[in-house]
């Protein structure tokens, strides 16, 4: 609605992974909202199956039927969710930078409680995803347990704190890349004789897939196959490193 404001010509995307029971529903309800807004509406069904790393599962199956470029409703809330979701899983300060403002991330620098406003201003009930209640899930237990116990400690909240150390990390980030970019990763020598710094740079850069870079761990195994001490290993997600002739490939699930 934000886009419609401003002149843009909007199509509503909703993508229903078909995981929860209630996803049809929510699907109609999404496209109600459309049609009430005014604005067109494409509806993508997607049947991600039950089982182990069902979110990063879902996430990759969305990211593929979406069209490049579509805008995302995340906010400030989910930037500093993010960075403690990384922080948690061992990133170096690329992940830590979480997303990149602007571009497919308009309201970025917005509160989630702001977009409920919006909505309750104009009348629109929002669509609460029941999986957010999960509480297996990372995500979950950051947003409802960590963050509020942090904040309770800070006597403050910590969100904004979050998300500026996100945008201070972005710029440490893109310097270090400037540089990381002048090692070619497949190139193992170059990997091994560069300073560890920019080597690991080097190698989430290229590993990185559909945004999400591999885990401080996944880097160190490459990088210890760049040194000679193996000849492969397993990366996240069922991808593999191999080294052959001092070069590096990656080979893909299936392969």
């Amino acid at each position: 609605m934000l886009a419609q404001h401003h002149g843009c010509i909007v199509t509503a995307h909703h993508v229903d992974h078909g995981i929860r029971p209630e996803s049809g529903t929510e699907a109609q309800l999404a496209r109600a909202i459309a049609a009430r807004l005014g604005v067109g509406f494409e509806l993508h069904r997607l049947l991600v199956g039950q089982g182990p790393n069902l979110e990063a599962r879902a996430r990759s199956a969305r990211t593929a039927a979406l069209p490049v470029g579509v805008l995302t409703g995340h906010t400030a809330d989910d930037q500093a969710e993010t960075l403690l979701i990384r922080l948690l899983r061992g990133s170096g300060s690329g992940g830590l930078a979480a997303m990149t403002p602007g571009g497919t991330h308009p309201i970025l620098a917005l509160r989630r409680a702001e977009t409920e406003a919006v909505c309750l201003e104009l009348g629109i009930s929002p669509v609460r995803d029941r999986s957010n209640d999960v509480a297996d899930v990372w995500r979950n237990r950051i947003r409802q347990e960590l963050l509020p116990l942090a904040t309770d400690i800070a006597a403050r909240d910590l969100t904004p704190i979050l998300t500026r150390t996100a945008d201070l990390l972005r710029d440490d980030d893109r310097y270090l890349d400037g540089l990381a970019d002048t090692i070619d990763p497949t190139d193992a020598v170059a990997v091994a004789a560069a300073h560890p710094v920019l080597a690991r740079r080097a190698l989430r850069n290229w590993l990185t897939l559909d945004g999400y870079p591999p885990d401080a761990a996944s880097i160190e195994r490459v990088l210890a196959v760049a040194r000679g001490e193996g000849i492969a290993c397993e990366l996240p997600g069922g991808r593999r490193i191999e080294r052959s002739n001092q070069r590096f490939r990656i080979i893909s699930p299936g392969r």
